[in-house]
């Protein structure tokens, strides 16, 4: 695909005849992820006439925009500009807290994670919940957040039989990643746990309740509580705790 434009390290595409796609590298590395977040960050502020949406991914960033307002090579220039410091780390926006149920009856594959990996259960359970979280993307499903970095301990391939149906809320891993189903979807990853939280909502002012940038950690919980806060959750009476980063 031809370029529009190079930048140091950076390739800028076109995406068809309304979009261009900014590349920063390959593979999936935190620091590629604050500079797709804090370029996605600046177009967002600058309100640049006829941009439409910023579409952060693992090593790239979508730009849409409106043919009719600007061009490919006004978007370029515009991410050129942008750059300069872009390497700079990016302060977390919001520290999420999710609950997760991790007995058996939530995680039907925790056991066998345990038994691959050499690990115990309780093992398994504390290497997941005690690592902090980035999210690198969100996609796949509306709200599904794409979550790293797993401990090297916990890393796996997808499931050689993916299931047909994978339940709302489950949390699953695979290679040095791990994931929320907000829907019920199809899905091939190992699911250790499963959380009574809502994810997406289209009667939320923003639908998808975690961000690119944002950061996660999981706190176990038994069955009783997890009863109880579904139940509060369907009464609309439930929200993770969150803490407000300073930029």
């Amino acid at each position: 695909m031809d370029t529009i434009g190079m930048a140091s390290d950076v390739r800028i595409l076109p995406a068809g005849d309304t979009a261009v796609v900014v590349q920063f590298g390959e593979g999936i590395d935190r620091s590629l992820s604050d500079r797709v977040l804090a370029v996605s960050d600046r177009i967002r502020a600058a309100g640049q006439p006829g941009v439409v949406e910023t579409v952060p991914t693992f090593r790239s960033l979508a730009i849409h925009y409106d043919p009719l307002v600007t061009s490919a090579a006004e978007i370029a220039a515009l991410v050129r500009g942008y750059l300069e410091g872009a390497h700079a780390a990016r302060p977390l926006a919001r520290l999420w807290t999710v609950p997760v149920c991790y007995e058996a009856r939530y995680a039907p594959d925790l056991a066998e994670v345990a038994a691959r990996t050499g690990l115990a259960q309780d093992e398994v359970v504390a290497l997941h919940s005690g690592t902090r979280f980035h999210v690198y993307m969100v996609g796949f499903l509306p709200g599904l957040p794409y979550l790293g970095d797993l401990p090297e301990q916990l890393s796996l391939p997808r499931r050689t039989d993916p299931r047909v149906r994978v339940p709302a809320g489950a949390v699953a891993i695979a290679m040095r990643q791990s994931v929320i189903y907000p829907l019920e979807s199809p899905g091939g990853w190992h699911l250790i746990g499963t959380t009574p939280i809502r994810l997406f909502d289209l009667s939320w002012e923003r639908p998808a309740l975690l961000s690119p940038g944002d950061g996660v950690c999981f706190r176990p919980i038994g069955r009783g509580e997890f009863e109880a806060i579904r139940r509060a959750v369907e009464a609309g009476e439930y929200m993770p705790e969150r803490e407000v980063l300073a930029r």
